[in-house]
């Protein structure tokens, strides 16, 4: 008998947000993730723009997957305060 144990994620690895309001016509999509780098740090990929277009991307080094999530979670923070949801 085996027993698989799942781990839950304390800290976000990646975050999907967006922002409706029909009244403005905005429809806007905010996606972040965190992926690693080949030099053993970690890379905060940033994508933004409006849904169902391309949207732009923007790619933040950062020394280590620590840091990178405190960079999501401000940014998730600002986002939020926005209106993003």
């Amino acid at each position: 008998m085996s027993h698989s144990v799942a781990q839950l994620e304390v800290f976000p690895t990646d975050q999907q947000m967006r922002r409706i309001d029909p009244v403005w016509n905005m429809r806007r999509f905010y996606r972040m993730s965190i992926q690693p780098d080949l030099f053993g740090g970690a890379s905060l990929v940033r994508e933004w723009g409006r849904i169902g277009a391309r949207g732009q991307m923007m790619i933040e080094q950062h020394p280590d997957e620590g840091r990178a999530v405190t960079a999501l979670m401000k940014l998730a923070a600002i986002k939020k305060r926005r209106g993003y949801a």
